[in-house]
């Protein structure tokens, strides 16, 4: 029998052998995924191919972003065909085509904003899209404390956000993401919380019972809005056997309800039920849920000696009764 993780409604088989690599390719570590309307997955990762593309199954299919991005970090896909790229390393934003053409750039490659200028960019992280209009948010990020909206074309529209742990002030704003009504959620990351604002930028309510969220995903496409969080956890090594911290997949409602935990209680490791560094998360049309490690960054690079670690898994839903359709 498969390893299974999850109770009740959310139930999930693990699949340890997902996804197959060209003969001697590296992911390194996993910082994103995404999921088109084909059920095609994007794997962003920070090895020699940034970009690579399988099937449901896990056949490859293509790779691209070779001498393009620094340093992969989050993954929005759109809803016309095509995959918002951020890039903390070299500070941008690139919309680009399925296939890697860029359509649109927002930043300048390596000329960073001033630190915590408010400036756009500074190590910006994600991107999130407004369902009604197309605008774009960009979470930004590590050496600034804002979200800015531009309009769908790249014009910026405003701003908000400083450094701090009040409502609507941020410490590192990771992942962000919108809902089907268009209210915007942010990964605070080091308040260990998820803010939720209006489109125009107000605070609206916070959830805190949560360690170090990284990697943020509404599921719009069926029925209730669901969200997935990666938990980081404990950001110290000695710290990372501490149980019932993470890290862990928490599944909210868009209400700040929480349904369920996936992920051993006991803390991290590389076992089948453990999590490393969960840091990007996608889900596709049934309901199974991928998820990217920088299992490298947190733990592998330490080592001694280094080895890449598992940074790539996918969580096959298998409670039938609760199966969408």
């Amino acid at each position: 029998m498969a390893t299974q993780l999850g109770s009740g409604a959310f139930v999930y088989a693990v699949d340890l052998d997902w996804g197959k690599l060209p003969p001697g390719w590296s992911y390194r570590e996993v910082a994103a995924v995404g999921v088109d309307a084909n059920d095609n997955v994007y794997v962003f990762n920070r090895g020699e191919h940034p970009m690579i593309v399988f099937d449901r199954a896990g056949n490859f299919l293509r790779a691209w972003g070779e001498g393009v991005f620094t340093r992969p970090h989050g993954l929005t896909m759109g809803p016309d065909e095509c995959v918002y790229c951020t890039d903390d390393g070299d500070h941008t934003v690139r919309k680009c085509t399925y296939e890697g053409k860029v359509l649109l750039q927002l930043g300048i490659p390596g000329r960073p904003a001033p630190f915590q200028s408010g400036q756009p960019f500074n190590r910006c992280t994600h991107v999130a899209l407004c369902p009604r209009t197309g605008a774009i948010y960009v979470a930004d990020g590590y050496g600034n404390s804002r979200v800015h909206k531009f309009s769908p074309d790249g014009k910026l529209l405003f701003s908000w956000g400083e450094p701090g742990t009040d409502p609507g002030q941020f410490n590192i704003v990771h992942n962000i993401a919108t809902d089907r009504e268009g209210y915007v959620y942010v990964a605070d990351r080091e308040n260990h919380r998820v803010q939720v604002f209006t489109p125009e930028g107000k605070f609206e309510t916070q959830w805190v019972n949560m360690h170090r969220p990284c990697g943020l995903y509404i599921d719009t496409a069926h029925g209730q809005d669901l969200c997935y969080i990666g938990e980081l956890g404990p950001g110290m090594e000695v710290n990372r056997r501490i149980p019932n911290l993470g890290p862990r997949l928490s599944i909210y409602t868009t209400q700040g309800e929480l349904l369920a935990r996936l992920g051993d209680p006991s803390g991290a490791g590389e076992g089948p039920t453990q999590f490393l560094a969960p840091h990007g998360v996608a889900v596709d049309s049934h309901g199974d849920i991928y998820v990217g490690e920088v299992s490298w960054t947190t733990l592998g690079r330490h080592l001694q000696p280094p080895r890449e670690l598992r940074s790539l898994r996918k969580l096959v839903k298998c409670n039938e009764t609760a199966a969408r359709p």
